[in-house]
């Protein structure tokens, strides 16, 4: 995990993406993405660790190499967003299932329950829905590649409209 004891304010950046318009919030001494997600500014900051959001929030860019990766995914480049270093609070299973979610290939979706097992804890398939409920850091840490076992959505925090079109510009890159 990386540090948090700088009281400089975070960096908002919004960043478009293939679902629409994104709030990265971003610590500017190691330019690590604390948050990343589709609601509006206030709601996306709302989400973020207390001891975070106590730093305070200052609108900007962002570091160029998150700027320049979620731009590359956006054109197809799906790898890109791999570069981009995160952090978020939990647990040790829900950092297990983070990882693991990062090995999902793009336009591959896993299930659930494939999550779980991929976490180390095969009959943790609530859990691993969990984790993904939790995720801060959606698209980097992309929870949208994770779906029900019969294929269906499942849930995703920020909308199945956003879920449906992160897989649909993944599929059609992938192929």
């Amino acid at each position: 995990m990386t540090s948090t004891t700088s009281t400089s304010p975070l960096v908002l950046a919004t960043y478009p993406t293939p679902a629409g318009e994104a709030h990265a919030a971003i610590t500017p001494e190691d330019g690590v993405v604390r948050l990343f997600g589709w609601l509006d500014a206030e709601a996306n900051v709302a989400r973020l660790a207390p001891a975070l959001a106590a730093r305070g929030i200052e609108e900007g860019e962002g570091p160029a190499s998150v700027r320049d990766a979620v731009a590359r995914y956006t054109a197809g480049d799906l790898d890109a967003i791999d570069a981009i270093a995160v952090d978020q609070p939990g647990g040790e299973f829900f950092t297990a299932a983070w990882t693991a979610m990062r090995r999902v290939r793009p336009g591959h979706p896993v299930t659930y329950t494939e999550l779980a097992t991929a976490a180390g804890r095969p009959a943790a398939v609530r859990a691993a829905a969990s984790a993904c409920a939790r995720n801060r850091v959606a698209l980097v840490v992309p929870c949208h590649r994770v779906v029900r076992t019969d294929g269906g959505l499942g849930g995703f925090y920020y909308g199945l409209e956003i879920k449906r079109a992160l897989q649909d510009h993944e599929a059609r890159a992938a192929a």
